[in-house]
């Protein structure tokens, strides 16, 4: 693992009004990829990416900064699609998780398909998604806990090997371990 991939974190910090990021983002060069998601249960507690953070930090966008995390403290579980085209978007996605208050999340299909294998009308809270650049919306299933994962992706792939493994071997056991800020 490189240098650069233990340092990347994501960042938790508040505004003095939210409005500031919507028109701040909007003045940035379209280059960058510039994401925060509110924390869930908190009113004014955002979580962000590091190239978001280097991007306010540039364009001298005022926030406080309160915590962070590791992004290596987060799991995705991809399918092959979305691996292909979210690879490069792990951490908004892990921003994300952590955002739902989530330590792990499992790609379970692609907006518009037909039949995704499960009924998502009995627990919506445990699902989210994030809209690649490129155009295709995935649904990622949000797990609090590895034992959730675990039994999840257990019925998801059918006991797959690799997808035990990665529930196995989670970082954080449950999201207790996540920084707080209720």
């Amino acid at each position: 693992m490189s240098a650069r991939q233990t340092m990347r974190r994501l960042y938790y910090f508040t505004v003095e009004d939210e409005g500031i990021l919507a028109e701040s983002f909007s003045k940035l060069d379209e280059t960058t990829f510039a994401i925060t998601y509110k924390v869930r249960g908190t009113e004014d507690v955002f979580v962000t990416t590091t190239e978001t953070r280097e991007a306010m930090d540039l364009n001298d966008v005022p926030y406080n900064l309160l915590g962070e995390e590791e992004t290596s403290h987060v799991g995705i579980f991809h399918t092959p699609q979305s691996q292909e085209e979210l690879t490069e978007f792990e951490d908004a996605i892990k921003a994300l998780a952590i955002a739902c208050r989530a330590i792990a999340v499992a790609c379970v299909g692609v907006n518009g398909e037909v039949d995704i294998g499960m009924d998502l009308s009995e627990s919506a809270d445990a699902y989210s998604y994030f809209t690649a650049p490129a155009g295709h919306t995935f649904l990622f299933r949000l797990f609090d806990s590895r034992e959730e994962a675990k039994e999840f992706v257990e019925k998801f792939t059918a006991g797959e090997k690799e997808a035990s493994e990665w529930a196995d071997n989670l970082p954080l056991t449950s999201n207790e371990e996540l920084q707080s800020f209720h």
